[in-house]
């Protein structure tokens, strides 16, 4: 006997599309995509043999592959079995101790009285965010971003509920630092703003204050009772030497200014899936500390109720372990040095090339990133004509760069420059 399949009924089949059209979702919209994960996919899908993605913030060697850190692999040695249990709310302790001192220093006397309050958070995103929460529950008001800044600063605000504004940073005129126009911008803020400060190696544009002008940022953010929010995303990659890259924070907290501080240890350990993080709040008070401790943990624990584990027991692992340390200050200084070192084959491949335009900023930026200073529609024509990727305002990952396509890279932007 053969079995036939019966269509459904017409009314039926009207109905499941009634109910289709008509989905809870219908009228979600389609957003647009990450204007950094989006170039990813566009290289992804290019055939092209000569591609090059200069979007990504992320390491790559000279072969434009990962880079695991000696001292990360060494580290993951000495763990052995370890157990998978929940982290404290606050995060591992030998953790969150060790990315105290690594950006405030062991002798900075908050660390040895004991008055930052720290918590494990999920990288430098999660930092940001758990801060913004408790600065627009606990302070409320607007946050003063430079300009331009990293492209997720406002996003992340903007859904922590915490109005942004901007300060004058970048002076396209010359690819470099505002001083003045920041200073005076700060100054014109209300007493007591919060105003976010790149620690060291500005994404995007490279560009970071002299220690002389840090002391004078300084002296404006006490003039005018400001609040100092540091995002500490690159420590050691500025300037190759970590305590070097802590100037301005370890600065701000000798000086007493109201502060607080987000770490990743995505880029300088290499450790970006693992998602490790740390957000301190600089306290008065024993007191003061308590109290912020126990409302942070209040604020997390509804949002993510316990951080990762192996990310920060490696990075744990490496920081109280002198001989680790050293070597993963020399991994460091490896990164660092090679970036700087494409930047130098950047700007001579370029005038081997014939061009005749001054790139000497993209030598005196610092850091992963630089400000090309390429137009939108030169950007454009990177992508479309020599399958060069980067983002529209004209920032290139330095450390994308290798050997073997900076000369590639160098025809294209001075193709498009001249």
């Amino acid at each position: 006997m053969v079995m036939r399949r019966c269509a459904a009924p017409s009314f039926l089949r009207a109905g499941a599309r009634s109910v289709r059209a008509n989905s809870t979702w219908a009228n979600v919209p389609l957003g647009p995509p990450d204007p950094i994960l989006g170039l990813t996919v566009a290289y992804n899908e290019d055939t092209f043999p000569q591609k090059v993605n200069l979007g990504a913030g992320a390491y790559r060697d000279d072969d434009g592959k990962p880079f695991q850190l000696r001292a990360v692999r060494e580290a993951e040695k000495t763990l052995g079995n370890l157990d998978m249990e929940y982290a404290p709310i606050a995060g591992v302790p030998a953790f969150t101790k060790a990315a105290q001192n690594l950006l405030f220093g062991a002798e900075c006397s908050q660390v040895q009285e004991g008055l930052i309050s720290t918590m494990q958070t999920i990288s430098g995103t999660g930092a940001l965010r758990v801060a913004g929460d408790f600065l627009a529950k606990f302070r409320p008001g607007d946050i003063y971003l430079p300009t331009p800044t990293w492209g997720n600063h406002g996003p992340i605000f903007s859904d922590a509920r915490l109005p942004t504004k901007s300060y004058r940073y970048y002076r396209a005129s010359d690819c470099g630092l505002d001083i003045d126009g920041m200073v005076e911008d700060l100054r014109a803020a209300p007493d007591g703003t919060i105003i976010l400060l790149h620690a060291c190696a500005h994404n995007p544009t490279g560009v970071d204050p002299t220690q002389e002008e840090w002391n004078t940022i300084l002296k404006v953010m006490q003039e005018k009772k400001h609040f100092a929010f540091f995002d500490a995303a690159y420590q050691g990659f500025a300037t190759g030497d970590t305590l070097a890259d802590a100037y301005a924070v370890r600065l701000f907290a000798k000086a007493g200014v109201p502060m607080l501080a987000c770490q990743s240890f995505a880029k300088n350990f290499g450790l970006y899936g693992h998602r490790a993080g740390a957000v301190h709040f600089v306290c008065g008070s024993a007191d003061e500390k308590a109290r912020m401790d126990s409302q942070l943990k209040i604020l997390i624990r509804p949002m993510y109720s316990n951080p990762p584990i192996h990310g920060a027991r490696i990075v744990a692992a490496v920081l109280n372990d002198a001989n680790l340390t050293a070597l993963w200050n020399e991994d460091v200084k490896v990164m660092a040095n090679r970036i700087g070192g494409m930047r130098a084959k950047l700007v001579d491949a370029l005038k081997a090339e014939g061009s005749v335009r001054d790139w000497s900023h993209v030598t005196k930026q610092i850091g992963m990133f630089s400000f090309t200073g390429l137009t939108k529609d030169q950007c454009d024509k990177m992508i479309k004509d020599f399958h060069v990727y980067l983002t529209a305002n004209g920032r290139i990952s330095v450390a994308s760069l290798t050997n073997g396509n900076v000369g590639y890279v160098a025809k294209a932007m001075h193709a498009v420059t001249k």
